[in-house]
């Protein structure tokens, strides 16, 4: 798609509904160090694809900016900003300031695109999200939360970019489906929405905050491979499949979702080009809500993931085959525990290390088949899929719920070689449509 197929119509800020009456009275939060690690990536983006029918434009946007704002209400510290403050020793620290300074909120047309072209990744759609080249620590100056609305030819995508210091993809994801709620069923959903937010507090008791780190801001950015030589492609897995590569993997403790992903990690890397004594490595997020002791709320608001990392040589992939890989996913799940990340929390804060990005051989998982995506109906229907936008590293691979009950869609990013590979592998393409 070229740039000037969209043009941005309206840009504005909306802000919680009570923000001038509740904001003096919520406290600063202070980040953990798997929020600041995060600090030089950018804002994770995705979106929700609407057909028609659904109300004029006008309509849907008064609906979606006003029940917003009453999301946020509850929801405030998406509507807040980062502050840094600088120490007496050249070190620098974070924290949110829920001061319900709101949230950016764009409105842009790209008639010349269809709902089909979304589908079938047939044009690069940067442009609907709105949070490209924005990265986490420019929260400081950039609302943490970020929306756009396009009117399509036939539909219309509402793209999101959120700073991954305040929240993960769970809880970005229930509000969401709060949001939705509440714009398709007005004030009666109102009451449930602003219920007491279970924020997740500060729980590495032998880690002092706030925690000092050298200024993110201070190094030099470094140049990484343009997305122009990346593809983008989505993976649907059946449930059927799922199953099947569960059964296959022949054990027990391996889920269906572990056992695909396992399939797409061996296929992917021997289509690579690496050397069997080259390491891989599977990273995924975890979920630490229940891991930790004592367990915090499964609702709890607030970025409480923290990467798990496979690490495996690519001879051990392709000589052990899917069981063994799925069953490495497993066993790194599993070893996510209170103490493995306080240990890693206090390593960190020892040596601090701030990313710019992951290695580019890596298979990057993000987001969840778990997060209610297909329950989003702002009052015209629910999506018929969704999105992830920029940006752009190759081996990432979104996890979405598939349309259908317990499948499965990744949507990939890859060098084109791998992709055309993959397109001629029948034992890939067995479990696996492209």
């Amino acid at each position: 798609m070229e740039e000037e197929d969209l043009v941005v119509i309206s840009r504005s800020i909306v802000i919680p509904r009570n923000a001038k009456k509740s904001s003096s009275s919520k406290k600063k939060i202070h980040l953990l160090p798997w929020d600041l690690s995060r600090l030089r990536f950018g804002y994770l983006q995705r979106g929700l694809l609407f057909s028609r029918p659904y109300p004029k434009i006008d309509i849907v946007l008064s609906r979606l900016q006003t029940s917003l704002s009453l999301a946020l209400d509850r929801f405030y510290p998406l509507a807040g900003r980062l502050v840094k403050t600088k120490n007496d020793d050249d070190t620098v620290s974070f924290y949110i300031n829920p001061d319900g300074s709101g949230v950016e909120f764009v409105h842009a047309v790209a008639r010349n695109i269809e709902v089909s072209d979304i589908l079938r990744l047939s044009t690069s759609f940067s442009s609907f999200f709105p949070a490209t080249g924005v990265k986490n620590c420019n929260g400081v100056s950039r609302s943490l939360l970020m929306v756009q609305v396009t009117e399509m030819k036939d539909g219309i995508f509402i793209g999101f970019g959120y700073n991954s210091t305040v929240a993960d993809g769970d809880s970005i994801w229930k509000f969401l489906n709060a949001w939705s709620e509440i714009c398709s069923k007005g004030l009666v959903s109102e009451a449930a929405c602003l219920r007491r937010l279970q924020l997740k507090g500060w729980f590495f008791d032998e880690i002092d905050y706030p925690i000092r780190i050298p200024d993110p801001e201070a190094k030099p950015a470094t140049v990484t491979a343009s997305s122009s030589l990346l593809q983008e492609l989505m993976f649907h897995v059946t449930k059927e499949n799922a199953l099947k590569l569960e059964a296959k993997a022949n054990d027990e403790k391996v889920s269906s979702f572990q056992a695909a992903l396992a399939h797409i990690w061996c296929s992917m890397v021997k289509h690579s080009g690496m050397s069997r004594e080259e390491e891989t490595y599977c990273r995924l997020p975890i979920d630490m809500r229940r891991r930790l002791s004592p367990p915090l709320e499964e609702d709890c608001f607030g970025n409480v993931s923290q990467t798990g990392i496979a690490r495996v040589t690519v001879g051990e992939l392709m000589d052990n085959g899917l069981g063994w890989a799925a069953g490495k996913i497993n066993e790194m799940e599993r070893s996510q525990t209170h103490e493995n990340a306080e240990a890693s929390a206090e390593k960190w804060v020892r040596d601090v290390k701030i990313p710019v990005s992951v290695g580019s051989r890596d298979l990057v998982v993000t987001s969840s088949h778990r997060f209610d995506v297909y329950g989003n109906d702002f009052g015209w229907g629910k999506p018929i899929a969704a999105r992830a936008g920029p940006p752009y590293v190759c081996g990432r691979m979104v996890v979405f719920q598939g349309v259908e009950e317990g499948s499965l869609d990744f949507q990939a990013c890859l060098h084109p070689q791998v992709v055309e590979k993959l397109s001629e592998d029948v034992d890939f393409k067995e479990f696996v449509s492209l």
